[in-house]
């Protein structure tokens, strides 16, 4: 693998808009407020913990594409935007871009509001709706708004699969197809994924959001940060549970130090994080659980996980950071990234 780069981060979850918000939230390491969704048909509506409004609007919510899309687009076109900062403002060179946006639900609110008018009233229904319900609206809308998007791919998987991401933008940028690649994570949520998620683990807390890491092989106009290691995508077969996948992606990453980051998915359910938990029991370094203080944001937690990572390393905090990932169903992928040198 060449040398990858991360030239940016951008955030939206449910701290706020922006990766100050997510670090603020990160340190403060208080559990943010629950919020009620309602389902249909139930007395008790569920929990969750929601993006808020942006304030103020962000003007490029006012793009033609992006008026009417669903909220995991707004999402996705904030984190993007902030990932890039001054890259694209720049007129003495338009960059070509890379663009990967990975979903695990993908658009679940106009999904769902789709099929109820169907349901409802078939000869009426709008279908204007059905466009937003595809998984590969986010990525098509972001390019429209980018406009020098060169390659662009939707991945539809777990998790865990962010990183798959990361590893095909790390392909572009090797091939010299791209000059910056954007790996984009987002969720939406309602109460459709509330409630499947509920059906896993009731102590579990969905949430949404987006993460993005921009990556560039120029260490000139980098944050810091390298990316040093990729694991293989040990999946989940029917002689290799979660706990073996968890502990084979361990074994191909470095042990660790004390002046080094664990940046896990640990959310307190015990029977989910028990792969995890057992995989990096000897961690001798300092540990970080984004999904304990902003829930489980499913793709978004995974591009949350590496935005706060990444983050630290930028700000000097660590000398170097492991990523682990152990996806819901498929697959358990680790990453290490290390300030630049």
């Amino acid at each position: 693998m060449s040398r990858v780069f991360v030239r940016g981060l951008g955030a939206v979850s449910p701290a706020g808009w922006g990766v100050p918000a997510l670090r603020a939230a990160l340190a403060a390491g208080v559990p943010l407020p629950l919020r009620p969704t309602e389902r249909p048909g139930w007395d008790q509506p569920l929990n969750a913990r929601l993006v808020p409004d942006p304030s103020p609007r962000p003007a490029f919510l006012a793009h033609a594409r992006l008026r009417r899309a669903s909220p995991i687009t707004h999402y996705v076109a904030a984190a993007a935007l902030e990932a890039l900062g001054h890259i694209l403002p720049n007129p003495a060179r338009t960059p070509r871009l890379g663009l990967i946006v990975c979903l695990q639900s993908g658009c679940v609110q106009y999904s769902y509001r789709f099929f109820k008018e169907v349901l409802e009233a078939p000869a009426t229904a709008s279908p204007l709706l059905f466009p937003e319900t595809v998984f590969a609206a986010p990525a098509s809308h972001i390019s429209a708004l980018l406009g020098n998007v060169s390659l662009v791919s939707t991945l539809v998987g777990d998790p865990a699969v962010f990183l798959q991401g990361v590893a095909q933008v790390a392909d572009w940028l090797a091939e010299g197809r791209v000059d910056f690649g954007l790996v984009v994570g987002a969720e939406e949520a309602n109460w459709l994924r509330a409630d499947a998620i509920w059906h896993f683990d009731h102590g579990c807390v969905p949430s949404a959001g987006a993460g993005c890491v921009c990556l560039s092989l120029e260490p000139a106009a980098s944050a810091g940060v390298e990316l040093t290691a990729l694991t293989d995508a040990q999946t989940y077969l029917s002689n290799r549970n979660r706990s073996d996948a968890a502990q084979l992606m361990r074994s191909q990453l470095p042990a660790g130090s004390a002046n080094e980051l664990l940046c896990d998915g640990l959310q307190g359910c015990r029977r989910l994080d028990a792969p995890e938990l057992a995989a990096w029991e000897d961690w001798p370094g300092s540990r970080l659980s984004p999904k304990r203080v902003l829930g489980e944001g499913l793709m978004a937690a995974s591009a949350w996980q590496c935005v706060a990572a990444c983050d630290a390393l930028a700000r000097g905090d660590f000398t170097a950071a492991t990523l682990s990932l152990v996806g819901c169903n498929q697959q358990a992928i680790g990453a290490r990234f290390v300030r630049a040198s």
